[in-house]
């Protein structure tokens, strides 16, 4: 408890002492923390307006690893920060002082058995620091290795700051109606996910792992091997990788590599990794890639990852289909169910929006479509109307942008839409498939089976309501033949469409068994099944065009 509160007073003077005391003042926090000896916060907004965004950033570095880390994750948030916030927020660094070679040494012994094996070759000057670990040059078994090792007691201040962190978002929705539309504690319970994912070295090496299995057969990616003898969740032991970064074009020209190719090389596998894999790098920048002597893509740092479902995928596609066809509605519709919202009425004036966004770009061919501009128009027009996207779709756009970005380093006149295009192909071709689409009529008459077998509990509960007289209904007679009338014609309509589905789940069910066999049916059998689903879907559609 005494920790936790030394941690808030740490906070709150850190955020004082930059100007930024209102923020909590208007939290309430002076009153539910009262610090004796300390002076009330300061209740007024800082008068320069435009060094806010600095101030936010030299703040965070202040408040260590935890702040830092998260300052860096909104940094890439667009469809949440205004561009000013976002682009001060990408400068920062951790600045974290290097743990002294022998703590480094002896968390080491304590992880692993056969320590000895890799202390003797372990070098003391660190390759990289962090907030999180850091990393030195060893020798394992006569191989190069990277070894990264947890900070120590980092574990117990990321808790700390998380459990404040979560209190402040909590305070901040309920102070403020823009931080509870936005959802800021969905936001920071998202960041303690993937913070405390990168604290577990072994999570790490499992994606490694995956990925060398994604690029088994891709002779254009090297994937760094896990030593799992050397690896715990504190201590994580890798291959070295070691080439000439992937930004650095006058070394790579002097070394025979053609920039344009490999812009279009790391564009394509990273494309590969989202549409094909559907599990990608979500930090692609050029310090985690190199390339190597006989011209393979080197990739290293696994922490930030992204899984990215089929229906994402096809979703994805889609609103790509509806850029290219100017087709506002149908990519408004696709963004407001992103976000998880169910209607565009949430969202008043998007769809307009959107419309004259897209009459920017009307005409042009599609390798010519400029994606990353529309993308970061779109994001926000999105945070214009608070509307949030999900995490892995806000790490997806962040991938293609600095994907992007990392090809215009290579080759000014990269466009990744030019790249993007055949995997957008492939996935709409791949959702015509007879497979594809036999597991949606299953799942269509599934659908329908289920609503079918839930109209009788319906009824029941309506009877039951009428036998209690909750409701009371006057008629005459003459007004009872047309209602018995309708309720004739609409219990033939549920009885067809039971019909209908039945038919369509049991096709389905049997061109999804047997996807090699269902061409070799008697012609007979099948275009029974597909003539009495169009027998009973034309009753429905001719009885449902029907005035009573």
């Amino acid at each position: 408890m005494s920790a936790r509160r030394d941690r808030f007073r740490e906070i709150v003077e850190t955020l004082s002492s930059q100007g930024l005391g209102f923020a909590l003042g208007y939290l309430g926090l002076d009153r539910h923390f009262p610090f004796d000896g300390y002076a009330p916060f300061t209740r007024h907004p800082l008068r320069d307006r435009a060094a806010l965004p600095e101030r936010i950033r030299l703040t965070l570095e202040r408040l260590g690893a935890v702040y830092i880390k998260f300052g860096q994750i909104m940094s890439t948030r667009s469809d949440i920060l205004p561009p000013d916030y976002a682009a001060e927020l990408g400068k920062l660094q951790d600045a974290s002082p290097p743990v002294p070679a022998g703590d480094i040494r002896s968390v080491i012994a304590d992880e692993l058995t056969g320590a000895g094996n890799l202390l003797p070759g372990l070098e003391d000057a660190p390759l990289a620091t962090g907030s999180i670990g850091q990393a030195h040059m060893a020798q394992l078994g006569g191989m190069e290795v990277v070894v990264k090792v947890r900070r120590p007691g980092v574990v117990e201040q990321v808790n700390l700051d998380l459990e404040i962190m979560e209190e402040l978002a909590k305070r901040a929705e309920q102070a403020s109606t823009a931080a509870a539309q936005y959802r800021v504690s969905d936001f920071v319970d998202e960041f303690s996910q993937t913070l405390r994912a990168e604290l577990d070295y072994l999570q790490e090496a499992h994606n490694a792992e995956q990925f060398a299995e994604n690029f088994a057969s891709d002779s254009r990616v090297h994937i760094p091997k896990v030593f799992w003898e050397a690896t715990t969740t504190r201590v994580l032991t890798l291959e070295r990788i070691s080439g000439i970064k992937i930004n650095d074009v006058r070394a790579l020209e002097e070394a025979g590599h053609d920039p344009r190719v490999l812009a279009g090389k790391a564009a394509s596998v990273l494309l590969k990794m989202v549409f094909e894999d559907g599990f990608f790098h979500a930090d692609p920048h050029p310090g985690n890639f190199f390339i190597e002597a006989d011209g393979r893509l080197g990739v290293i740092d696994f922490g930030m990852v992204g899984r990215i479902p089929d229906t994402l995928k096809a979703r994805l596609v889609k609103m790509l289909l509806a850029v290219v066809e100017q087709d506002a509605p149908r990519l408004t519709d696709a963004l407001v169910q992103m976000c998880g919202t169910s209607s565009t009425r949430s969202a008043p004036g998007l769809e307009a929006d959107i419309a004259r966004l897209l009459d920017r770009y009307a005409g042009r061919p599609v390798a010519e479509i400029p994606v990353v501009p529309i993308i970061t128009q779109v994001v926000g027009l999105l945070r214009q109307h608070q509307l949030r996207l999900p995490r892995e779709t806000a790490l997806l756009l962040k991938m293609l942008i600095m994907a992007d970005g990392l090809g215009k380093q290579l080759d000014p006149g990269f466009e990744i839409m030019t790249e993007l295009e055949p995997f957008a192909r492939r996935v709409m071709l791949e959702s015509f498939t007879p497979a594809a689409i036999a597991e949606r009529l299953k799942q269509l008459g599934s659908d329908a089976l289920r609503m079918g077998a839930d109209a009788p509990a319906l009824v029941r509960r309506a009877a039951e309501l009428l036998e209690r007289g909750g409701i009371d209904v006057h008629l005459r007679t003459s007004e009872l033949e047309p209602i018995v009338a309708r309720l004739e014609r609409s219990g033939n309509r549920i009885v067809a469409g039971l019909l209908a589905a039945a038919l369509i789940n049991a096709i389905g069910e049997l061109v999804a068994g047997q996807p090699a066999q269902w061409r070799n049916w008697p012609k007979a059998l099948f275009s029974a099944g597909i003539g009495g689903v169009g027998a009973l879907g034309g009753y429905l559609v001719w009885s449902s065009r029907r005035r009573p």
